[in-house]
């Protein structure tokens, strides 16, 4: 099942798989497999067909410097299967995209400060 499919205005699609920001060692391997898998579906069924299938990942958890994450080494084509934070959302939703979104989130963890702190203190000291 895919997370997220587009198809542009040319026909082309877009696969992605939504992954967290750390995925597991053992994980790429077998997210390779699940693109290899779609992009296979889609041309059983259309030959000609334009297929992108691609891995997303929201966020970079190592910003300011770029997701490097040793997992993914050697398995994944990084310029064509993978796509992380403002890549993915500017690539969804035009470019600035991502900056608008992280601005979001942050106005809203301001606002709701004191609601989230509240939230999270009935988990504190729990044995």
């Amino acid at each position: 099942m895919v997370d997220v499919m587009l198809e542009d205005k040319n026909g082309e699609l877009y696969l992605f798989d939504i992954k967290t920001a750390k995925p597991n060692a053992g994980g790429f391997k077998e997210f390779k497999r699940t693109l290899l898998e779609w992009t296979a579906v889609v041309l059983a069924t259309n030959p000609d067909a334009k297929v992108n299938a691609m891995i997303a990942i929201p966020y970079n958890p190592y910003e300011p410097q770029l997701y490097n994450r040793w997992t993914m080494r050697g398995m994944l084509d990084l310029k064509h299967e993978l796509k992380v934070a403002d890549e993915f959302w500017d690539f969804l939703g035009g470019k600035g995209a991502y900056q608008d979104l992280l601005g979001c989130f942050e106005r809203v963890g301001i606002e709701l400060r004191t609601e989230i702190d509240q939230y999270f203190d009935k988990f504190k000291n729990r044995e």
